[in-house]
């Protein structure tokens, strides 16, 4: 006789963290908003080599951020817990970014990305905008505006390609670099309130 088994999911008690995904959703557009502004206003009066170096700092932000949420999400904890242990400059804080890995994911790759998606789109729009004021033919200026799209597409999805690799091949030591940045910026707290 076939006896049915149950089969029960354990969810370890953690329930999902609404507070976090919503704090993200204002953080992300309150800046998407104060950037979106400032990057209209500023990059239309700069011209297009201006708003061409702003689109290429915005891609190298989203894709040197896009590293460090990969690098915290494969990085190895316990690793962090033994250089504590140590007392290795800089693992402390790397333990902390590790023991929070969704949360700095989440803002690393998916606020300031999206934000410097957003931007690069204003920039690009821009762009298109300098080039295609004097044009008549509406097929060209669509051509360039799908041109200037799928280049600023490109290059970042070719970046990004580059460094995630890096990023998961490398996540200690990257973690370890940040978290050595992180425990400088606290000393010199520190020293400054004494």
């Amino acid at each position: 006789m076939n006896k049915k088994r149950r089969i029960t999911i354990q969810n370890h008690g953690q329930k999902p963290n609404y507070r976090w995904a919503f704090q993200t959703l204002m953080l992300s557009i309150s800046l998407s908003i104060m950037f979106g502004l400032l990057s209209q206003t500023l990059l239309s009066q700069l011209g297009v080599i201006m708003a061409v170096v702003g689109i290429c700092v915005f891609i190298m932000i989203s894709v040197v951020f896009d590293m460090f949420g990969i690098a915290v999400a494969s990085a190895d904890e316990n690793l962090f817990i033994e250089w504590r242990k140590e007392g290795i400059f800089g693992a402390s804080a790397g333990l902390h970014l590790c023991e929070n890995s969704e949360k700095v994911c989440s803002f690393c790759a998916d606020v300031v990305g999206d934000i410097c998606s957003t931007l690069c789109g204003a920039g690009g729009a821009c762009v298109v905008v300098a080039l295609t004021q004097h044009l008549k033919s509406s097929n060209l200026v669509l051509f360039i505006s799908t041109l200037v799209s799928a280049v600023i597409a490109g290059l970042t999805i070719f970046f990004k390609a580059l460094m995630k690799e890096r990023a998961i091949t490398h996540a200690n030591s990257i973690i370890l670099k940040i978290g050595k940045l992180l425990e400088k910026r606290l000393l010199r707290r520190k020293r400054l309130k004494k």
